[in-house]
């Protein structure tokens, strides 16, 4: 790998854009340090310590969030835009024309999906400035001055991260939104890390204990991640040849191929969309003082929100506080629809049969038409249900051992999950720049 990435340095063009995504990081690991004006950061500290569901998003800010820095949003506005304007394209027959319309459309769309994402931006951090207020989130007093500086240094903050990705894909290495996202996932790491070795390998009583805990972590680890690779590239293909046709005085066609069905169809998608739902009461009822409680002077809304909090999940030293796994139950379901949802929004078997037929090609013992639409239905559905199982497994997993024995880290499975595939992803990347230079990539035997 080394030697790889010596040969990948060698090339002018590359080595440059590594630069300049190397130093654009920096930008964002800066910037993740700069305090919003006038904003209390000590009492929004303590205030996040209560709000344990809110560790993943904290983590995708790189840490912003708990310590309210102008990077506090991060690039979550443009990336809940984005999968927006994407649900939009296909539920709108005019946004799927526009995006069929080459590259002048989807410029229309990426420019749109950039006012959505400054649209939520503004509605987010004012939500944030004025639902907190009231409770010392400012340090001079709640009033209309304080909340302008807050919306504006939140807004522009993210506007400016979003503008920094999109740099990064023109300039850099690799897609620059996702990139950003990475390095704020693996900024937590360290920290995360370190706690799980205080507690389990510095805490054993014994040195077999020591050795044991170290070994555990580092075996589950390293089991998500080759499982996580082994899911992110499994596909089913399915074959297709293309019958032989008379064009001028020239026979084409005839050749054979295949539709590649990622086991993974929806990515990551399910698992955020699964958590954001069952964490959006809990974030709401924070900005009323509401916050999750269990006993017989708690209401029934606040052990609902025990339910909907990941760290209420397996609680097997507390056999009353266990009931609250039943949110463990509906997350797992959540993940499933999910997963069958947004692949049904981005694959349409229906299109691509037609597609099929028009350019002369069937599936061998499937006719075309209705048949090779069910046949692809049918088909699609068994992957969709391995892939969802699969994302369930490495999202669940984590949170079981959270609950179990108390590891409670900011990365999880969904974390994990985008590490793998940003990393796989910006190898790609550079691995076909370096095939066309005619060096060994990175993912080359």
């Amino acid at each position: 790998m080394l030697n790889k990435f010596r040969d990948a340095l060698k090339v002018k063009d590359i080595r440059n854009k590594i630069i300049y995504t190397f130093f654009a990081l920096i930008v964002v690991r800066i910037g993740c340090q700069l305090p919003i004006p006038g904003v209390s950061r000590d009492y929004f500290s303590k205030w996040f310590q209560e709000q344990s569901a809110l560790s993943f998003f904290n983590a995708m800010t790189g840490g912003s969030f708990s310590t309210m820095s102008v990077f506090a949003l991060s690039i979550t506005p443009y990336i809940t835009s984005s999968i927006i304007m994407q649900l939009l394209t296909i539920a709108i027959p005019s946004l799927e024309e526009l995006q069929k319309d080459g590259e002048e459309g989807r410029k229309k769309i990426n420019e749109w999906t950039r006012y959505v994402a400054v649209m939520l931006s503004i509605m987010e951090s004012a939500a944030m400035a004025i639902g907190f207020g009231n409770k010392g989130y400012f340090e001079d007093g709640f009033g209309v001055t304080a909340v302008i500086i807050s919306v504006v240094s939140l807004t522009a903050g993210a506007t400016f991260l979003m503008w920094l990705g999109e740099r990064i894909t023109e300039k850099g290495v690799g897609n620059g939104i996702s990139i950003i996202l990475l390095i704020n996932i693996l900024s937590r790491i360290p920290e995360d890390m370190l706690s799980l070795y205080n507690k389990y390998v510095v805490g054993a009583t014994s040195p077999a204990g020591k050795v044991t805990a170290g070994v555990l972590i580092v075996a589950i680890l390293v089991a998500l991640v080759a499982f996580i690779v082994l899911l992110s590239d499994a596909e089913r293909r399915i074959s297709v040849q293309y019958a032989k046709k008379l064009q001028g005085r020239k026979m084409v066609g005839g050749q054979s191929s295949h539709i590649p069905l990622k086991v993974n169809t929806a990515g990551v998608i399910p698992v955020i969309f699964a958590g954001s739902l069952l964490s959006f009461p809990i974030v709401i009822a924070s900005f009323f003082g509401i916050a999750p409680a269990s006993g017989s002077s708690a209401t029934l809304f606040q052990k609902f929100l025990k339910v909907c909090n990941q760290n209420d999940w397996c609680n097997v030293k507390n056999i009353y506080e266990f009931k609250y796994t039943l949110g463990l139950l509906v997350y797992i379901v959540l993940i499933i629809f999910f997963a069958y949802f947004y692949t049904s929004v981005t694959f349409n078997p229906i299109e691509v049969a037609n597609n099929m037929k028009k350019q002369g090609g069937f599936i061998p013992g499937i006719r075309p038409g209705k048949p090779t639409t069910d046949y692809l239905t049918k088909v699609l559905n068994y992957v969709i249900f391995i892939g969802a199982v699969g994302l369930t497994i490495v999202a669940v997993l984590p949170i079981i051992f959270s609950g179990a024995f108390g590891a409670n880290v900011s990365f999880g499975g969904t974390s994990l999950i985008i590490i793998v595939g940003v990393v796989l992803e910006t190898l790609k990347q550079i691995d076909s720049q370096m095939l066309v230079r005619h060096y060994r990539g990175f993912l080359s035997e």
